[in-house]
């Protein structure tokens, strides 16, 4: 029954002092070719900024800093694929820019808002139609 039940995401909007978001290209997973800020599921006892944290670093060896919740999207993928994403809104602190995970993603970079690389991951496409990000 509990694969049955929508899972919780946890996505991380990472804000440069250049006013640019940080995205990566999704490769060999759900989404695979689309567009999307790190994130991942949240795990029994983390907290959603723990997770926020936990997947900026493990992703792109980014270190965030003034985490905070900013909204939550409703993402149906499928009958067998439903997520409640909760977005966190954070800025860049500190390390080099790394693709941590090759296997799950094939590019990453910081794009402005009005240059984003396209086709987008629902959830990010969800986020992006229903909340006005400030680039």
């Amino acid at each position: 029954m509990e694969q049955n039940r929508p899972k919780i995401g946890v996505g991380v909007l990472i804000k440069n002092a250049q006013n640019q978001f940080l995205l990566i290209k999704r490769k060999n997973i759900h989404g695979q070719g689309t567009w999307a800020p790190p994130g991942g599921h949240l795990e029994l006892g983390e907290t959603i900024i723990e997770c926020a944290h936990r997947e900026a670093l493990e992703e792109t060896n980014v270190v965030i800093k003034d985490a905070k919740i900013l909204t939550l999207t409703e993402d149906i993928f499928s009958s067998e694929k439903h997520y409640i994403t909760i977005w966190v809104s954070a800025s860049y602190d500190s390390g080099e820019l790394i693709n941590k995970e090759p296997e799950k993603c094939e590019d990453l970079g910081w794009y402005t808002m009005d240059q984003l690389p396209q086709p987008f991951f629902l959830s990010f496409a969800n986020l992006l139609k229903n909340y006005q990000l400030k680039g």
